[in-house]
């Protein structure tokens, strides 16, 4: 079938695309040498099983569904900012547990969200300002300069204070999605 797009499009694209799978290829060589195995590898696998743990534990279990739609919008959005970080050069990551993806996924997709779940079911009447200042802070000041020290964070076009807003208004989204009671049964 012939495409509809101009072949010196598709072409440039495909130069492009060449370009990137080499670099992914050569990034897999360098993990798979320097990081699978290694100290960085555990400690990220370590970043990563913790928070599940810690979750599966301490979650309010009536309220785990709920929870876990939150969490699932951390997930998602933390991931979606992070990758267009990487891919807009303002960092990138080292010590990676899945060397195919370009975050730094015990953050993204474990630590970030199990910090806004426990933080929304803990002291549920305190104010959701007051405990996005705390994600954010938290974040920001010592989750982030504590990765930068392993070198598992490189900025190269980013200040650690532009997290800061970002983290806010993530959890206050988050606390907003918890509280939605609209959901009606699919039958």
């Amino acid at each position: 079938m012939k495409p509809i797009q101009s072949k010196q499009k598709i072409e440039e694209v495909n130069e492009i695309y060449d370009k990137v799978s080499t670099a992914n290829q050569e990034y897999f060589k360098i993990w798979k040498e320097d990081t699978l195995f290694h100290w960085d590898f555990w400690v990220s696998l370590l970043f990563t099983l913790l928070p599940i743990i810690f979750w599966i534990r301490f979650r309010k279990k009536e309220s785990s569904n709920r929870l876990l739609f939150s969490g699932m919008f951390v997930f998602i959005i933390s991931s979606w900012l992070d990758f267009l970080g990487v891919q807009l050069g303002k960092w990138y990551y080292t010590g990676k547990v899945i060397p195919t993806i370009p975050s730094y996924v015990p953050w993204d997709w474990f630590i970030l969200p199990v910090f806004v779940m426990t933080l929304i079911q803990i002291k549920p009447r305190l104010s959701p300002f007051l405990k996005s200042l705390i994600f954010a802070g938290v974040n920001t000041w010592i989750g982030e300069p504590l990765f930068l020290w392993f070198g598992f964070y490189v900025m190269t076009d980013w200040h650690i204070y532009y997290s800061f807003p970002i983290y806010v208004i993530i959890y206050l989204i988050a606390h907003k999605l918890s509280k939605v009671t609209n959901f009606e049964p699919l039958t």
